[in-house]
């Protein structure tokens, strides 16, 4: 039996400020993922979450499957009904929904194959939005931002945290820090701080060019200054991610949609609902795409490991995004030497 009504979005808040043991990044995710089933739940006439029924449940997983909602790779409906289950969890010890709800949430097995096929970008497509930024946005925070995800495919955290200090223009490299202490934590905390190069000279240009003449001139809580900012402060994790779901939206490059909708009436147009556009991509697709580039350049997974701070293990099995085909030829580049 529950005792208090309140609303959808209010109890995910409610839910997000009893997590003292989560990242701010982790943190932002599940708001993301929550954020979507309250959403749902409002406009189908859940008021309460005492409301909610076993049915609600199904009706909400058959929804994230359909073409109408964001995110739609098996491996991102899996984690978003793994959220709704634990949310679930403490919303039933808080006696806002009945007992036994939160086991009723249908969570699918995921196969390693689905885990990686289709949460990433293509290379082409990548370059092709880069290059975009680089004429008609050259040296603005999206053009900044895009091309270090992709060019050193480094997780959200990171990017976020980076200072104007931590760019070395002189030997073009890139000095990723732990600050939890001023609310930049990395995840890996102190393991993950590396150096990482900037191989491609013309996004080094642009860093040089951001900071000098376009980055706004603002400091964070703590007095830093922020690598990549807004006219506030330094740049939100949620941010990041909206950003990458409007940039890789295939009209926002090409103005053309091949998903057949009309482009003038389409909701992923706004800036808001760009993550319902079904090729729109985030910046965690941007990282295993970056992943994926490198392994086939040929780059040694020793390398990889360290420039993007994950481990062989964990590379193999949720950041490459090789088929077979794609394997078999970054390894006949090297059977030359059996002559």
């Amino acid at each position: 039996m529950t005792t208090h009504d309140v609303p959808p979005d209010e109890s995910v808040e409610k839910y997000l400020q009893s997590r003292h043991d989560i990242t701010e990044s982790t943190r932002s995710n599940h708001r993301y993922r929550l954020g979507l089933f309250s959403e749902w739940a409002q406009e189908h006439g859940v008021d309460a979450i005492s409301e909610l029924t076993g049915y609600d449940i199904q009706q909400y997983h058959n929804w994230r499957h359909s073409e109408d909602a964001p995110d739609c790779a098996p491996i991102t409906i899996q984690q978003h009904m793994c959220s709704l289950r634990v949310y679930l969890r403490w919303a039933e010890r808080a006696e806002l929904v009945t007992d036994g709800l939160s086991e009723r949430v249908p969570i699918s097995s995921v196969s390693a194959d689905e885990r990686s096929r289709d949460d990433t970008v293509a290379h082409e497509r990548a370059t092709e939005i880069i290059s975009e930024l680089a004429q008609y946005q050259w040296a603005s925070a999206n053009h900044v931002l895009f091309g270090l995800l992709y060019h050193c495919g480094m997780r959200r955290s990171a990017l976020r945290g980076l200072d104007v200090d931590d760019w070395h223009s002189d030997k073009r490299y890139l000095q990723i820090q732990n600050r939890a202490e001023e609310g930049t934590r990395i995840k890996l905390g102190a393991e993950g701080e590396r150096h990482v190069t900037v191989h491609d000279g013309e996004l080094a240009d642009a860093i040089d060019d951001w900071i000098a003449n376009i980055r706004p001139e603002v400091t964070d809580d703590y007095g830093r200054d922020p690598l990549l900012t807004t006219t506030y402060g330094r740049i939100h994790s949620t941010t990041i991610s909206k950003k990458c779901y409007k940039l890789t939206r295939p009209c926002e490059v090409s103005g053309n949609c091949p998903h057949n909708r009309e482009i003038e009436s389409c909701e992923a147009t706004t800036a808001r609902n760009a993550s319902r556009c079904p090729s729109s991509r985030g910046p965690h697709s941007l990282r295993r795409a970056s992943v994926t580039h490198h392994l086939n350049r040929d780059i040694p997974k020793e390398i990889v490991s360290a420039r993007m701070s994950v481990s062989k293990p964990v590379l193999d099995q949720h950041y490459d995004a090789r088929d077979e085909e794609q394997k078999r030829k970054t390894r006949s580049q090297h059977l030359d030497r059996l002559d």
